[in-house]
């Protein structure tokens, strides 16, 4: 495959019509929650620098896009897919990797999460360093759960009162890894420095005994 992931712009335009058709299409065939996307919806993500395409050539291989919410606090990586032709070989995984790459790059500072009933896209999303969370731990912004009303499993989130539905949401959260990290580095240094006072005691010890 002649692939390339590439941030997509205005001149990938002509695509909104396959993605959003191969997200509908996708959500017929699995029979679970995804949300439908429209051709103006897709075009709004493309313009605004927050979205990956994957091409093979000039063909559609593949998409997903970054959406803000909560004033930049929280970013979700949201319209994974793969074009039926190019599905199985490892793209989603790619895909998913440079978008999140994207999301660290554009926002720092924000939590980037997702919500899914994909159990290939949840593996993916712990891979990264995502961790299963409720949905209250996520963006309390409307805009984003109105995003859900063209979902099938809707009412289930209505009467839920948002507090779960058949997805499973997962959250990166950059400050909590920076202290896992810091906590992880402490331990390695407080384990080696108590292996090396060992050693000194025991040739201490050694040298004391002679």
């Amino acid at each position: 495959m002649a692939m390339k992931i590439l941030i997509a712009n205005e001149s990938h335009f002509k695509y909104a019509p396959i993605i959003a058709e191969t997200i509908s299409e996708s959500a017929k065939i699995r029979g679970t929650g995804i949300a439908k996307r429209t051709p103006e919806y897709i075009q709004k993500r493309l313009q605004n620098g927050n979205a990956v395409i994957a091409l093979d050539g000039d063909k559609f291989a593949g998409f997903c896009y970054i959406e803000v919410w909560g004033n930049k606090d929280f970013v979700a990586n949201s319209g994974l897919i793969v074009h039926p032709d190019y599905r199985n070989q490892g793209l989603a995984k790619q895909i998913k990797k440079r978008i999140f790459e994207l999301s660290r790059e554009k926002f720092p500072d924000a939590k980037i999460f997702g919500i899914t009933t994909g159990l290939a896209v949840m593996k993916m999303n712990y891979e990264l360093g995502y961790k299963p969370v409720t949905f209250s731990e996520l963006t309390n912004d409307p805009e984003f759960w109105k995003g859900c009303q063209t979902c099938k499993n809707f009412d289930i989130l209505t009467r839920t009162e948002q507090k779960m539905c058949l997805c499973t949401g997962m959250l990166y959260d950059p400050e909590a890894k920076e202290k896992n990290a810091k906590k992880a580095k402490h331990e390695v240094n407080s384990t080696a420095f108590k292996r090396l006072k060992s050693i000194k005691e025991s040739l201490f010890l050694k040298k004391k005994d002679k």
